[in-house]
């Protein structure tokens, strides 16, 4: 790794690369997992929100993880390294609820909101954005802080399970009373253990690439003396962000709308609750100035925006709140590099 670091250049081709592959890997997790949730009689909004948003915030997930493990055994430089996976948690959870939702709206023309799942879902997603900022206030997330916040995700899951058990209906999930199966829905027994296996040799790959990311990009941040938190906004928040995007628009092509609504409203809840939460529980975290005063105000700003648009339009969202969104995204980017780009 010694001459990988001593090139920029090829430090950027192969974080590039290792990208693309954890993207890719942390994809196939999610489209075994979404069959495997099919098979078990789960509605397309529950498993958005439960199953799929897990699924794709495996590089959110694991990046924490990876990094808290690093942290703790010294690998990794504490403040980088915390600056870097947090940053990229919340740079996901704003680029997912503006730009890549607007491009949802805009490749399905119109995307209709129930009222309860406003309630349901948006409501626990914002909740947990103002937790992060004051069990951030300090410049720490202790591992009472991340047991708080994880703690918060496994009760929201319970409620979510005895929710779904009142209201599932076998068809909104594409089955018919004809006996058809859903497309990728394993048919057997050894199907759904195959697609199991599958899913988790993906999430091996994913935490490998995750560990070259992450030294890679510390790299990049001492090389540059750019903000770690900044870098991980911009590269790693994006990236991260891609499973969502991908899920949403295969949903939308398929005419369902759950998954895609679920997934970017559940990924919302799960980074900070799960990825946040798990990290500062193995190794606690040093929370850089900007990510407190500047993105998670931001990302709760823009959440309750966007729930406040969705609720008084009777939970319609057309392409005038995609250009909205869209706005707001660039504005975040553009103010954010402008005063925040040092931690």
């Amino acid at each position: 790794m010694d001459f990988i670091f001593s090139n920029i250049w090829i430090t950027v081709i192969i974080g590039v690369v290792s990208l693309a592959i954890l993207v890719y890997s942390a994809d196939l997790a999610v489209n075994k997992l979404t069959g495997l949730a099919g098979y078990f009689r789960l509605s397309t909004t529950f498993v958005g929100v439960t199953v799929v948003s897990l699924a794709t915030s495996i590089p959110e997930i694991v990046s924490h993880y990876t990094a808290s493990v690093g942290i703790l055994g010294g690998l990794l430089d504490y403040k980088i390294s915390s600056a870097i996976v947090l940053g990229a948690n919340i740079g996901s959870d704003v680029i997912q609820q503006t730009l890549i939702m607007a491009i949802v709206i805009f490749i399905a023309g119109r995307l209709q909101f129930k009222r309860y799942f406003l309630w349901k879902s948006m409501g626990p997603m914002i909740l947990s954005t103002i937790m992060c900022i004051a069990l951030g206030l300090d410049g720490t997330y202790s591992r009472i802080d991340g047991m708080i916040l994880f703690g918060s995700f496994l009760l929201y899951m319970v409620f979510l399970y005895y929710d779904e058990r009142k209201h599932y209906n076998e068809e909104d999930h594409g089955f018919t009373k004809d006996g058809d199966i859903p497309e990728n829905v394993p048919q057997t027994a050894r199907q759904a253990i195959i697609d199991a296996l599958i899913s988790l040799a993906a999430i091996g790959v994913t935490i490998f690439t995750s560990i070259i990311v992450l030294q890679l990009t510390e790299r990049i941040v001492s090389s540059t003396g750019l903000g770690g938190s900044l870098i991980g906004v911009m590269t790693l928040g994006v990236a991260s962000a891609l499973p969502e995007l991908t899920t949403a628009i295969t949903g939308i092509k398929n005419g369902d709308q759950g998954i895609p609504l679920g997934t970017l409203i559940g990924s919302n809840v799960t980074n900070p609750l799960v990825a946040i939460g798990g990290g500062a529980i193995i190794s606690t975290y040093w929370v850089p100035g900007p990510l407190v005063h500047w993105d998670l105000p931001w990302e709760t700003i823009t959440g309750a925006f966007l729930w406040a648009i969705l609720w008084f339009r009777n939970g319609h969202a057309g392409k005038k709140t995609a250009i909205y969104l869209t706005i707001m995204y660039f504005v975040y980017i553009g103010l954010r590099m402008r005063f925040f780009g040092i931690d």
